[in-house]
């Protein structure tokens, strides 16, 4: 889904307005070596093959992707390559402009970003050249497009409903602003349905066609002339709320509103068991951070059926999760896996923008030591001409949907974590991007202030309610001691602590449980169970068995040793049981161990020595 979202978006733009035909791109990967995402190739594919077609596609449009490793760039890198770069950027464009933005950094500086889109487009150029020649080999010509006549009703709507719409559209409030709107179009629709029944009026379809295109002007004129449709300028966010720790059941939880878009943030802790298994073209990996992003109909004031998550919910689901996972702490840091679910109450534009300052608040919430907190902010864009352009701070429906441009940007105070641009044109300039990253760079500044102003830095500690983690390594060699015949001796643990306990083949041993005390109870018996003995060292033991010659004493769980009657007292001992019987406790030093791993031990060492029984970590 997210690859045809990339594939989707640069072509779209280049259909004539008006072009209405269904048309449908393919792409099948019918072969992987696993090291070069096919997502790029797709891209590249289906612009081509729409190049090449009879369809009014105005081609050529070439997308790349660029990541940055040891200070250097680097075009189309392998998937090895990713995992060290701290960039993973795709652009698409033609010879003269951007056209498609889709990247993530590691707080990457706004102009290096900037010049990493520059570096893109260079070789766009080259591709763009490659898809003139592969067109000029195969010759065929374009269908001309040509829109259909409205019979001049674009021009009556407009001298009849122009000034009408326009007071309607700069009335302050969504809800206010639809029902002022749609007054005017009813009184409109009561004009023209008189003339419905006669021959060469207008049908539903091209009053719709023609009402849109009124409300389009209506909005840019408002927008060029210096009034956005709720009032602000053009650098002015709405109005900023944060809210924190609002679930008391949850793990964390925030809420953060922009006007009237809002997301309830939930955060869910889990352990290593919870990770998401994703399996595709490259090798089976696993996530330890996932968010998920719920757009309901209510929040748009739409009733439709619940299914799935379609397309839209996982691409900004996806955004919002990749722009906040470069502040995440590592798995030594921090071990949970975490969770973090969006749901979208209210919305009137850039709600996976306000999931990513959500998801912000609801970390530190949870006590999660993120190293940045991270915001977003969504551009908008009318555009006359080339020298007419307005930027708009903070979008809102109406100017995502008749404006020129989306382009959202996350990052922390330091630099670009999430950048995605769409547009309604045919490309927009270097001069466009590079202002626009000035201007959602302060409106980032802005919204990071009113979020620390909630909640400063994460909770020292995480809620009550999530799981207590603890780890230990142990001899990897002593995983199956630990596990025990069929995870008897694991499941006992379990059993008797009230603890889940997880193992790795590298002998790293994670503890869970929603009690402290029982966690480091299950974390002694593990200790206790997988200790190794050491020669020197001095244990408070149980005597297991009495022979004529000394006594079995158990030091560690499974693990005992002999004391032979000769180390049992620095006196003549005339019988080892004149000394100790079966259960006795018995405090021995381990003197050595034997070729065949045999402990040797001594009672009269022992209490010679004045210190108190040493434990593993001692």
């Amino acid at each position: 889904i997210l690859t045809a979202r990339l594939m989707d978006r640069p072509v779209r733009p280049l259909f004539p307005k008006g072009f209405i035909d269904e048309v449908q791109c393919q792409s099948i990967v019918i072969s992987s070596d696993r090291q070069n995402d096919a997502d790029v190739l797709a891209m590249n594919g289906s612009a081509a093959a729409l190049h090449m077609s009879p369809l009014p596609f105005q081609g050529p449009v070439a997308s790349i992707r660029l990541g940055r490793v040891n200070d250097a760039w680097v075009p189309f890198p392998s998937n090895d390559e990713l995992e060290e770069s701290e960039l993973d950027l795709i652009v698409s464009g033609n010879a003269a402009s951007v056209l498609m933005i889709e990247g993530f950094a590691r707080e990457m500086p706004e102009q290096m970003m900037f010049e990493a889109i520059e570096e893109c487009h260079r070789y766009i150029r080259e591709l763009c050249e490659m898809h003139e020649e592969l067109r000029a080999k195969t010759n065929i010509p374009k269908n001309q497009f040509t829109p259909a006549s409205d019979g001049g009703l674009a021009d009556r709507m407009a001298s009849g409903y122009y000034e009408a719409l326009k007071a309607a559209k700069s009335t302050e409030g969504k809800q206010a602003r639809a029902e002022a709107v749609t007054r005017v179009h009813e009184n409109m629709m009561r004009d023209l349905l008189p003339e419905s029944g006669g021959e060469g009026s207008p049908d539903p379809h091209q009053i719709g066609v023609a009402w849109h295109d009124l409300t389009e002007k209506v909005v840019r004129d408002l927008i060029l002339s210096g009034t956005r449709p709720d009032g602000r300028d053009s650098k002015t966010l709405r109005g900023i709320e944060c809210h924190v720790g609002l679930l008391p059941r949850t793990h964390g939880s925030a809420v953060f509103q922009r006007g009237e878009t809002q997301s309830l943030i939930s955060i869910t802790l889990g352990t290593s068991r919870d990770e998401q298994r994703v399996d595709g073209l490259a090798e089976e990996y696993s996530k330890r951070f996932m968010l998920d992003y719920n757009f309901p109909s209510f929040s748009v004031g739409e009733c439709r059926a619940i299914r799935g998550p379609g397309r839209r919910e996982i691409g900004h689901g996806a955004l919002a999760e990749r722009s906040v996972k470069p502040v995440l702490p590592d798995a030594e840091e921090f071990p949970y896996t975490v969770r973090v679910v969006s749901d979208i109450l209210e919305s009137n534009g850039s709600s996976s923008m306000a999931s990513v300052c959500g998801a912000t608040l609801g970390l530190m919430d949870a006590g999660v030591p993120i190293s940045n907190p991270v915001a977003g902010i969504s551009v908008g864009l009318v555009k006359q001409s080339d020298d007419q352009w307005v930027l708009l701070t903070d979008i809102i429906g109406d100017e995502d949907h008749y404006g020129d441009m989306d382009f959202k940007i996350a990052g922390t105070q330091n630099g670009i974590t999430g950048i995605q641009l769409d547009l309604k044109i045919d490309g927009i300039s270097g001069d466009i991007i590079r202002a626009t990253m000035a201007q959602s760079r302060e409106a980032r500044m802005e919204i990071l202030r009113a979020m620390l102003t909630t909640i400063p830095r994460p909770r020292p500690d995480i809620s009550g309610w999530a799981p207590r983690l603890l780890r230990t390594m142990i001899d990897p060699d002593k995983i199956g001691l630990l596990i025990g015949p069929g995870g008897k001796t694991i499941r006992a643990i379990q059993e008797t602590t009230g603890a889940v306990i997880e193992v790795n083949d590298d002998g790293c041993v994670t503890i869970a449980s929603s009690n402290a005390d029982w966690a480091q109870a299950a974390l002694a018996q593990v200790e206790a169970l997988t200790a190794t003995v050491q020669i020197g060292k001095i244990y408070e033991g149980r005597v297991t068995s009495v022979k004529d010659f000394g006594a079995f004493v158990e030091i560690l769980p499974g693990r005992d040793g002999l004391c032979h009657i000769s180390e049992l007292s620095d006196e003549y001992v005339n019988a080892v049981s004149d000394i100790c019987r079966v259960g006795d406790k018995m405090r021995v030093q381990v003197i050595d161990i034997d070729d065949h791993d045999r402990v040797k031990l001594s009672r009269r060492r022992a209490m010679e020595g004045a210190s108190e029984p040493k434990t593993e970590d001692e």
